[in-house]
């Protein structure tokens, strides 16, 4: 029994090519799974929703959202998401949104060349919540929502919409 495999299973279910890369199993979770594996990143908003918390990849110098690769320690995606979003920004308090706003499949460098299975999420930062860059990024910043920076990862600026009408609909 693997608890964060069967919520992968579960949220994936609708996402044909992600819910194909899980009939591998729990390997395609992690990293050694070079076919691609599941990733977790976070959208954090404002405690007002005017802006947007972003990290400056180191990797791909691109401004995207918060999150990264799944741990053992992980018990579902959602953990996985708000452990990433706490971890990079150092604000303790995220609330996180409990449902995904977003799916994306890209291509990455990981081991020669895979993909990452990202599952989306948002979270809201608490009022004068300040962050702390950690080692995972170049710079992090709050940008408004209708103003972000660049440059500016592809998949990134879809995720304004759906985060602002689920934390609307909260």
């Amino acid at each position: 029994m693997n608890p964060l495999y069967d919520d992968a299973v579960r949220v994936f279910r609708d996402v044909p090519r992600t819910a194909e890369l899980l009939t591998a199993g729990p390997v395609a979770l992690t990293r050694a799974h070079l076919a691609g594996h599941v990733t977790a990143s976070t959208l954090v908003l404002s405690h007002d929703h005017a802006e947007v918390l972003l990290t400056l990849h180191p990797k791909f110098s691109r401004w995207v959202q918060l999150g990264g690769h799944l741990e053992p320690g992980d018990a579902t995606l959602a953990d996985a998401a708000l452990r990433e979003a706490v971890e990079e920004s150092g604000i303790p308090d995220l609330v996180l949104h409990p449902e995904p706003i977003h799916f994306d499949v890209h291509p990455v460098g990981c081991g020669g060349g895979s993909a990452h299975h990202d599952v989306r999420y948002v979270a809201v930062a608490p009022e004068g919540a300040v962050f702390t860059v950690s080692e995972e990024s170049d710079e992090l910043g709050w940008f408004p929502v209708g103003s972000l920076p660049s440059p500016l990862a592809d998949a990134t600026e879809c995720l304004i919409a759906p985060a602002l009408a689920a934390v609307r609909h909260a």
